[in-house]
C-alpha cells in the first residue's frame, strides 16, 4: 500500500536534512581552522577549548525558549527567520580578528541555529506516521555525521589553500542557499499545496502528531514536562551520548594534528573515516532497520530502546583510543565509538514526537537539546584543560567513556515505555 501513496514527506525531509548538513558545515568550520587561528593569534589550547565552546554557550541557553516560540508559532516561520540569521552569522566570522572577534560570532550563530534540530523532530512529528518516524529522523541526524564526511575535508582544502577566512564564506554561501530553499519548500502538511488528501491521510492514521499549540499553553506544559520522569530519562540519556560527540566533532581534526603528527589536510581526511562510519550506522540502524522491524510486528520500545543502549555501549570504544599511537587503530576505535552513537542518535530524536502531548513535541526537544548542549560547552573546554595540563588526549577519552556509562543507565533505568505523556 505504501508504494502507491505519493512521497512528498520525503521531499521534507530530505530538506530538514540539507538544513542540518549546511548547519553543521557552520559548526566544523572552526574546528577545521583552530590549528591556523592557534598560529596566527598565539592562542592556548585553553584558548581554543573556550572558542570551540562559544557557539554552544548561547546555543544551548537558548533551546528551552526556542522549543517554547516553536510550538507556539510554528516551524515555518520561526526557521524562516533563523535559517537567514545564521547565513549572517557565517559570514561575519570571515571578517573578525582575534579571540573576542571570533567568540562573539560564534556566540552570534548559536543564536541563530537554536531552532534547528527541535524544529526538524517537530516537523518530522507532523510530516511521518510513527513507523517512518525513526528513518526520516535519521535522514536529518545523519546529516550532522555526514557533514564531517564532506565539510572536514571541504573546508580543510580552502583553509589550506585560501586561509581561515575562505573557508567561513564557503559555509556562509552554503548557509544563504539553504535560506533560499527552506523560503520556497517548506509548508506544514494542512498548508502544503503538492501534499495529497492520500498521502495527507496516510500520514494522519499513521499517528503523526497533531498540529497546533497546547491546549493549555506553553509555559503551562513546559512545568509539566519538567516534572516528567520520561523527559528526564531521555534527557540525561541524550546528553551523556552528545558528551562523545561533541568531544569529537570539536578536537577530532586538533587531536589528529597535535598528538599523531598530521598536517590540516592529512588530518581533515582522517577524520572523515569515522564521521562516514557514523553517516552509514545512522541511517542503516538507526533509522531503516528500525522501522523494518516495527513494521515487522516487534515492539516499538524493545526495539528503539536496545538500539539505544547497543548505540552507547559500542561509544565505549572511545577507551580503546587511550591505548594506541597509531593513526589507524585510533581511527579504528573511534570510528567504533561513532558509529554506535550514531545508531542511537535518530532514537533520541524521534523520542519526542514519540511521547509529546499535543503541541509538546518541540518543547521536550529543547528541554533535551538544552542539556544536550551544555555537554557542548563542558567536553571542548573540559578538553581543553586536560590536554594543557596532562599533554595528552587519554584523560579526556576516559571522561568520555564514563559519561557514556551514566547514560547508559538512565535510558535502561529511567526512560520506560514510548508512550505520549497524558
Amino acid at each position: 500500500m505504501t508504494q502507491s501513496i505519493p512521497r512528498r514527506r520525503w521531499t521534507i525531509g530530505l530538506l530538514l536534512g540539507s538544513g542540518v548538513l549546511v548547519n553543521y558545515f557552520d559548526r566544523i568550520s572552526l574546528s577545521v581552522a583552530s590549528p591556523q587561528l592557534q598560529t596566527e593569534f598565539h592562542l592556548s589550547p585553553i584558548q581554543i577549548g573556550w572558542l570551540l565552546s562559544g557557539f554552544f554557550w548561547s546555543y544551548a541557553l537558548l533551546q528551552i525558549p526556542v522549543g517554547l516560540v516553536l510550538d507556539r508559532y510554528g516551524v515555518k516561520r520561526v526557521n524562516r527567520i533563523s535559517t537567514l540569521l545564521w547565513a549572517i552569522a557565517s559570514f561575519g566570522t570571515a571578517f573578525v580578528s582575534g579571540f573576542g572577534g571570533i567568540m562573539a560570532a560564534r556566540i552570534l550563530l548559536g543564536i541563530a541555529e537554536a531552532p534547528g534540530f527541535p524544529a526538524s523532530a517537530k516537523a518530522t512529528g507532523y510530516w511521518f506516521p510513527r513507523q517512518e518516524r525513526a528513518l526520516a529522523t535519521a535522514i536529518f541526524d545523519a546529516a550532522a555525521k555526514f557533514s564531517n564526511v564532506i565539510g572536514v575535508p571541504l573546508v580543510g582544502l580552502a583553509v589550506v589553500t585560501l586561509g581561515w577566512r575562505w573557508g567561513f564564506v564557503i559555509t556562509g554561501v552554503l548557509s544563504l542557499l539553504y535560506f533560499l530553499a527552506f523560503l520556497i519548500i517548506y509548508r506544514d502538511p494542512s498548508e502544503d499545496r503538492l501534499l495529497t488528501p492520500v498521502e495527507h491521510d496516510y500520514i494522519i492514521t499513521g499517528g503523526a502528531t497533531p498540529e497546533g499549540p497546547a491546549p493549555g499553553g506553553e509555559i503551562r506544559l513546559l512545568g509539566s514536562l519538567l516534572r516528567n520522569r520520561k523527559v528526564w530519562g531521555l534527557t540525561i540519556g541524550f546528553s551523556a551520548y552528545g558528551y562523545s560527540f561533541y568531544l569529537f566533532l570539536t578536537w577530532l581534526p586538533n587531536y589528529l594534528v597535535q598528538t599523531m603528527h598530521m598536517g590540516i589536510l592529512k588530518s581533515s581526511g582522517f577524520a572523515a573515516i569515522p564521521w562516514a562510519c557514523a553517516t552509514i550506522s545512522d541511517l542503516i540502524v538507526g533509522g531503516w532497520l528500525i522501522d523494518r522491524l516495527i513494521a515487522g510486528g516487534h515492539d516499538e520500545t524493545v526495539v528503539r530502546k536496545s538500539v539505544l543502549v547497543g548505540g552507547m555501549l559500542l561509544g565505549l570504544a572511545v577507551f580503546g583510543a587511550t591505548l594506541t599511537r597509531d593513526p589507524m587503530w585510533a581511527i579504528v576505535w573511534i570510528s567504533i565509538a561513532l558509529s554506535g552513537l550514531a545508531a542511537a542518535a535518530p532514537v533520541g530524536w524521534s523520542i519526542p514526537s514519540l511521547i509529546a502531548p499535543q503541541g509538546g513535541t518541540a518543547t521536550i526537544g529543547s528541554i533535551m537539546n538544552f542539556f544536550n548542549n551544555l555537554m557542548g560547552v563542558v567536553a571542548p573546554v573540559a578538553t581543553g584543560y586536560a590536554v594543557a595540563y596532562s599533554g595528552s588526549y587519554t584523560t579526556s577519552f576516559l571522561i568520555a567513556g564514563i559519561v557514556l556509562l551514566v547514560g547508559i543507565v538512565s535510558y535502561v533505568v529511567v526512560l520506560g515505555r514510548l508512550e505520549p505523556i497524558a
